[in-house]
């Protein structure tokens, strides 16, 4: 089965990152994302690449620079996540082919992001602006881009933020914190 989630898996070691990833994918997270603020996260996402190029997608989180997208399209990401709207990143982002999900929370910062060529915009953190703000944003948005809320969101509030128009989630702490087992992670992730 296949979950439109994003396991965020902020803090992974490359020594630990091929096991973890293993026991996400068997629950049906299909998409890990390893933020750049990760010890050695380059090397943990080449491990990623090397293992599972063909079974899940994988990218990187907290991007915020032009020379962190051009090290991510040589490596060969299928996304690129940024805690922000930067134009200069969204663009540089989908030269190199690769799909762009900008941090948003305003109606000004989403029609910008899309306006840039993001593929996605991803509401961070989704706390802040509550399933009812989604449904007023979701009334003006265009239906076929996909709304990822990542901060605060989990198992407990998945369907409420899908009534709202959410697309799908990003999950960072709910499911794996650094220095997690596999075992603690697989569970979580059930």
């Amino acid at each position: 089965m296949n979950r439109n989630i994003i396991a965020i898996l902020r803090g992974i070691k490359p020594d630990e990152i091929l096991s973890i990833v293993r026991v996400i994918a068997e629950a049906g997270v299909s998409q890990v994302e390893v933020p750049l603020n990760s010890p050695n996260a380059y090397k943990s996402i080449e491990l990623l690449r090397d293992e599972f190029n063909d079974t899940i997608q994988f990218g990187a989180g907290t991007v915020t620079s032009i020379n962190e997208v051009e090290v991510l399209a040589k490596i060969g990401v299928n996304f690129i996540v940024s805690p922000n709207f930067d134009p200069a990143v969204v663009n540089a982002t989908k030269e190199a082919a690769i799909l762009s999900y900008p941090g948003v929370i305003t109606p000004s910062e989403c029609f910008a992001a899309l306006k840039s060529g993001a593929d996605g915009l991803k509401f961070f953190p989704a706390s802040l602006i509550g399933e009812a703000n989604l449904i007023a944003l979701r009334a003006v948005l265009p239906i076929d881009i996909p709304l990822y809320m990542v901060g605060g969101v989990g198992p407990e509030n998945f369907s409420s933020w899908i009534k709202a128009g959410a697309t799908g989630f990003g999950v960072g702490s709910g499911l794996y914190k650094a220095g997690d087992t596999s075992e603690l992670v697989a569970k979580k992730a059930e």
